[in-house]
């Protein structure tokens, strides 16, 4: 069996900074609920054909908690007798949702799911969930250390030789990528503007994060991001997060801080959704598909250094899919970090011309939950418009885990 990508649509990132962005007045069910209520004509199907809504979002309390997905049906006006389900894999929750969709579809059990994410984090910024990265287990603790994720993109930088300019080169590349995309309009295929919902005015229809003015002195010239960080005393003999990292990797030395607010991903507000049908539905109907998803994979990786999975869940994929990396046309690599994006490039070799060349989340922003859709989106964009044929979208996530989706245009 088979799932393919009939349509896909997203919001704009907006800042996610409290009370400043252009979305975040917006709840974020009616964040989703925006884009849910474009999404069938843009794909071609009829909203109630759907079997089930699945909803990636990180942070799922106050106006993210209640089941968003369930609720954001509603709020789109859809049919009450469609459900929802929301899920957390942390920054790949997006992308998840779209793997679980896939694997429903491929099975044979649903014709016709949406799936894609959504965060709000101009409401519910980095641990508003307040669990923490451990949850707070004293007794996990002990036995499994976990430190922030931007001491461990340090550490990440530190152990594979990574400096300041690499970190900074891919910082200032997204940039500019990112402007040239805007520019040429590659992604209005895909954006669905944002209005109030009470009072119809239009609040973004484009890009809000970027900064195409970025220049490489001006990247120079910010100041580390985790060195307070990483002074911090928090081991049971008084250890810092650096010390304890360097005690789990002592083959680093000490952690060069060379991660900045220019080099890493920014706090963003968004949401996207991507509809996956069956071979027999796209047939019944008449729909063109888009793109086919060859193969879908996760795994776990060392917790501490946690961000260096996106390679091997990449080649679990391709391998699934009979590839290697050389057959990939078009790779979207998570810039959670630079330092992410280079250990990647290089463990599977990848040229980076390949590599996020319509920008990534440094420049246009990182909203947790919904990136990983969005990021499905933009590949089927560039595969489109290139008329190139096979792209994997991959992910590192919190806790020590990657995941990757290898897409092929139809």
């Amino acid at each position: 069996m088979k799932s393919y990508i009939i349509g896909a649509a997203r919001t704009p990132r907006g800042r996610g900074k409290i009370g400043k962005g252009a979305l975040a007045g917006v709840h974020p069910q009616e964040l989703l609920a925006a884009v849910l209520r474009e999404l069938p004509t843009r794909a071609g199907f009829e909203v109630g054909d759907v079997d089930d809504l699945i909803t990636g979002a990180v942070s799922q309390v106050s106006e993210q908690g209640a089941n968003i997905s369930r609720n954001a049906v509603l709020a789109a006006g859809w049919p009450q007798e469609i459900g929802g389900v929301s899920l957390n894999r942390f920054c790949g929750s997006g992308l998840q949702a779209i793997n679980f969709a896939a694997m429903g579809v491929a099975s044979g059990a649903q014709q016709l799911v949406v799936a894609g994410g959504v965060e709000s984090m101009s409401k519910l910024g980095l641990g508003a969930d307040g669990g923490g990265q451990d949850g707070g287990n004293v007794r996990l603790r002990e036995r499994v250390f976990q430190v922030p994720q931007g001491i461990s993109a340090d550490l990440i930088a530190t152990l594979n030789g990574l400096t300041r300019e690499q970190l900074d080169e891919v910082a200032l590349r997204s940039q500019k990528n990112a402007a040239a995309a805007i520019e040429g309009g590659r992604f209005n295929m895909s954006v669905v503007s944002v209005r109030n919902p009470f009072t119809g005015e239009l609040l973004l229809d484009r890009e809000e994060f970027p900064r195409p003015d970025t220049t490489r002195e001006a990247l120079a010239s910010l100041k580390p991001a985790f060195v307070v960080l990483g002074e911090t005393a928090v081991g049971p003999n008084g250890e810092t997060l650096d010390q304890l990292a360097v005690a789990a990797y002592p083959q680093a030395g000490r952690i060069r801080h060379v991660h900045t607010a220019g080099n890493s991903s920014g706090i963003a507000d968004g949401a996207a959704a991507v509809a996956v049908a069956s071979e027999d539905y796209i047939k019944a109907h008449g729909i063109k598909p888009r793109a086919r998803i060859r193969a879908v994979a996760t795994v776990g990786s060392e917790p501490l250094i946690m961000l260096t999975a996106p390679a091997p869940a990449s080649v679990k994929a391709l391998k699934a899919a009979g590839l290697k990396p050389s057959d990939v046309d078009l790779w979207e690599i998570n810039e959670a970090f630079a330092g992410v994006v280079l250990q990647t490039v290089q463990q599977l070799d990848i040229d980076p011309a390949r590599v996020n060349v319509n920008g990534g989340a440094i420049a246009l922003g990182h909203p947790l939950g919904a990136t990983g859709a969005i990021l499905v989106g933009t590949a089927l964009d560039e595969l489109e418009r290139t008329g190139k044929a096979i792209a994997v979208v991959t992910m590192c996530i919190g806790g020590g885990q990657g995941i990757a989706t290898v897409l092929e245009r139809v």
